[in-house]
């Protein structure tokens, strides 16, 4: 009886480990399909997760849109490549490679891109890319780099070229923004990333290219002071010269975006007429303009000089829509530089560079996207701007001058001699003044109840309120000239001081400015993504290292006994039955 109890006990015992393995088997072949299942599914159909708080792995619908809708291949080359990069510049590279990446999954396989170091080579071919690359509107950046022989310069280029169709369109990948922690400016690029790219592919391969038009006959900017205005936005669109004197209403249909750039002569009635025609109907006007009469050339040789109002005849149509461009300088201590004769040494002259405070240099501080985290903005004789309420119409600062500023109304003298003077603060402390607004909404016109001006055919009525439109009023005629070298004709890039070699941001707003003028999907909006930059505290680093050197040898060591005496304890109570 004892031995078929023990035969019986072992048998049952046996059955058991054979059922266990069973199950063990069931499990490990379910698991295995399961996985399987979702390789299947995932080649199939594309999804992420992104547990990050302010969904920094997240494409917006606009982007996927662009990308989704794409219908033919589109080239991604990234000159951001090389040895030796500091961490900051590594993380805009993994950043820049990441988010491409997603451009590429979420494009259906038309996106491709590729990562070249323009720097290798020989130095003949270093000097090929070099010169290709200007040549394609790409600037390079020195970058200090400190190796173990000491800090040496090298010549880097972050930036990419997004080509579709033959049209090659350069993108900046490393904003610049002056007095800013390097940090925090590798971190707004990083955020701009998804906007940047966004946004020239969507210039390259959209379809029926919007027309800009350019006014003329007023004595606006030459072509040649908006040469780099009209090249960059002609990547994108087609970019023309137009005299309102002689243009159809139906050549005014065809634009979508009109600049008027520093007109020095008096608008007709006929003319206002059809930018009031142009606005009812949708369309979206740049005004860069200046009240006051001055110049600094007409300041050179001359021991003053007097700044009066200009007769634009523009004043009732700007207040109508919502703006008021006053008749008035602002001088700012945080100003450009000017080169100028401080005298003579053995018979040649000694140039300075001086501040200019008639020159100020605008910081974007608005949070809107237009202006978002760019850098100084240089501007020559600006004016100031006041919003006017009107019904159905917002509006918004997105340009303005410093606190240490100060209002000059005209007619006033002005002479070079006030940079020999040193500016009393006490009169440069006022308050902040606008010189840049938005104006959004549906406009008023101007030739509401009014008689039709002579030599006008055709529309005979206008409509009270516009359709929904968007307008620009900058009180700087100057904001989108590039200077010109006098020696050869050529020109700077649009925002390039040759002088102090300096390069602000006036490109990057007119870009943006076109953007967000032209543009309906809300694609500027991606300008407003946000990535907390999570940097450790290097004081409370300092004070508390012994600390955490504690904590992070002495922790592990103590749960990994405390593991071990409750392994022990554990099995002596397991098999102490």
């Amino acid at each position: 009886m004892l031995f078929i109890s023990f035969v019986d006990q072992n048998y049952v015992g046996g059955q058991e480990m054979v059922g266990q393995r069973k199950k063990d088997l069931i499990y490990i072949i379910t698991f295995l399909a399961v996985i399987f299942a979702v390789n299947i599914l995932s080649s199939h159909f594309f999804t992420r997760f992104d547990f990050t708080s302010e969904k920094k792995y997240t494409l917006s619908p606009v982007t996927r849109n662009i990308l989704n809708n794409l219908d033919d291949r589109v080239q991604v080359t990234v000159y951001l490549e090389g040895d030796d990069f500091p961490a900051g510049f590594k993380r805009l590279r993994s950043s820049t490679f990441d988010i491409l990446s997603d451009f590429e999954a979420y494009s259906s396989n038309r996106l491709d891109f590729d990562f070249v170091n323009p720097m290798a080579g020989n130095e003949q071919t270093q000097q090929e890319n070099y010169q290709m690359l200007m040549e394609k509107g790409i600037e390079p950046t020195n970058l200090n780099v400190t190796t173990e022989n000491g800090n040496s310069q090298k010549i880097i280029f972050p930036a990419a070229l997004v080509t579709y169709k033959g049209i090659q369109i350069p993108v900046k990948l490393l904003q610049t923004q002056n007095g800013v922690d390097p940090q925090q400016v590798l971190n707004n690029s990083i955020q701009n990333l998804e906007y940047a790219f966004s946004s020239t592919i969507k210039r390259a391969t959209t379809g029926g290219r919007q027309r800009i038009g350019f006014t003329e006959g007023h004595g606006e900017l030459t072509d040649l002071q908006l040469n780099d205005a009209m090249n960059s936005l002609a990547d994108w669109s087609e970019v023309g010269r137009v005299d309102l004197a002689t243009i159809t209403f139906d050549g005014l249909d065809k634009l979508k975006l009109l600049v008027i750039a520093k007109p020095e002569k008096e608008f007709s009635e006929g003319e206002k007429y059809k930018i009031d025609y142009f606005v009812m109907n949708g369309g979206r006007i740049l005004w860069a303009i200046d009240q006051v009469n001055a110049e600094l050339d007409s300041l050179r040789g001359v021991v003053e000089h007097l700044a009066f109002p200009k007769k634009l005849n523009l004043d009732d149509m700007l207040f109508r829509y919502g703006a008021r461009v006053n008749y008035d300088l602002i001088a700012d201590l945080n100003s450009s530089r000017i080169p100028l004769n401080t005298g003579d040494v053995a018979g040649q002259p000694q140039i300075q560079l001086l501040p200019w405070l008639f020159y100020p240099v605008f910081i974007p501080v608005s949070s809107h996207p237009l202006v978002k985290n760019l850098d100084g903005i240089r501007s020559e004789f600006p004016s100031t701007i006041d919003l006017i309420k009107v019904d159905g119409v917002v509006g918004e600062v997105i340009l303005s001058s410093s606190p240490y500023n100060r209002k000059f109304d005209v007619p006033t003298m002005l002479s070079l001699q006030m940079v020999e003077q040193e500016p009393d603060r006490k009169l440069f402390q006022g308050t902040v003044k606008a010189a840049g607004v938005l104006l959004e909404g549906e406009f008023p016109s101007v030739f509401r109840n009014r008689p039709i001006p002579s030599g006008i055919t055709a529309p005979s009525v206008l409509p009270e309120k516009s359709k929904p439109g968007k307008m620009i009023v900058i009180a700087d005629g100057d904001v989108f000239k590039n200077q010109v070298n006098v020696s050869d004709g050529s020109h700077y890039p649009l925002g390039f001081d040759r002088y102090t070699q300096e390069q602000y941001a006036n490109k990057s707003l007119l870009l943006n400015a076109a953007d967000y003028l032209m543009d309906d999907s809300g694609i500027i909006g991606l300008r407003n993504k946000e990535i907390k930059l999570r940097l450790l505290d290097k004081a409370k680093i300092r004070s508390e290292k012994t600390l955490w050197q504690a904590i992070n040898l002495g922790l592990p060591l103590i749960m990994l006994i405390a593991c071990g005496i409750f392994q022990h304890y554990f099995r002596i109570g397991k098999y102490a039955r």
